[in-house]
C-alpha cells in the first residue's frame, strides 16, 4: 500500500525542489491541451478519452506542486501528497475523483481483458473541466505561508 511515508522515502518519490513558475505554467498548459484531446477522442476513441481526461487532471495537479516545489515520479504518490498536503484546498470528493481516474486510466490503458464502466468513464470526463477549473483557482491562491507550511510538512517526513 502506497502511503505518504513510503513516497517520502522512495528515490522516485516525493522530493522537495526549487518552486518553478515555467514548469507551473507548462504543466497547465498539458492540462489544457489533455481535456481538448479527451473532447475531440471522447466518441471516437474511449481508451484515449480516458487517457487524456486523468492526464488533465494530473498534470493541473503537478503544476501546482511545481508551484510549492515538490518532484514526485510516482503517480500514486502525487495523489498521495494530494490528500495530506492539500486536502485544505480539494475536497474528498476531488481527490475521490482523480483516483477513479487514475484507475480508469490504468484499466483501459493496460488490460484487454477489462473495461471502465460506462457510468464512471461518463462521470471522470464530465469531472475533468471542473476539476482543471479548481486546480487554477488553487494556484491563484497559493501564498508564500501556504508554501512554507506544506514544504515543512514534507520536510519532516523525508
Amino acid at each position: 500500500m502506497v502511503t505518504i511515508e513510503w513516497c517520502c522515502r522512495h528515490k522516485d518519490g516525493i522530493r522537495l525542489i526549487e518552486p518553478n513558475e515555467n514548469l507551473t505554467n507548462g504543466y497547465m498548459q498539458k492540462a489544457e491541451d489533455a481535456l481538448g484531446t479527451m473532447n475531440r477522442e471522447r466518441n471516437y476513441n474511449r481508451m484515449f478519452a480516458i487517457s487524456a481526461c486523468y492526464y488533465s487532471m494530473y498534470y493541473s495537479l503537478y503544476a501546482i506542486l511545481m508551484r510549492i516545489g515538490i518532484k514526485c515520479e510516482i503517480h500514486a504518490c502525487t495523489i498521495e501528497f494530494m490528500k495530506f498536503a492539500l486536502s485544505g484546498f480539494y475536497s474528498e470528493e476531488e481527490i475521490k475523483t482523480i483516483k477513479k481516474a487514475f484507475e480508469a486510466r490504468n484499466t483501459s490503458q493496460y488490460y484487454v481483458d477489462r473495461i471502465v464502466a460506462d457510468n464512471d468513464a461518463n462521470f471522470i470526463i464530465a469531472q475533468a473541466p471542473f476539476f482543471f477549473s479548481k486546480s487554477k483557482e488553487i494556484l491563484s491562491k497559493l501564498n508564500e505561508k501556504n508554501i512554507k507550511e506544506i514544504r515543512e510538512k514534507i520536510k519532516n517526513l523525508v
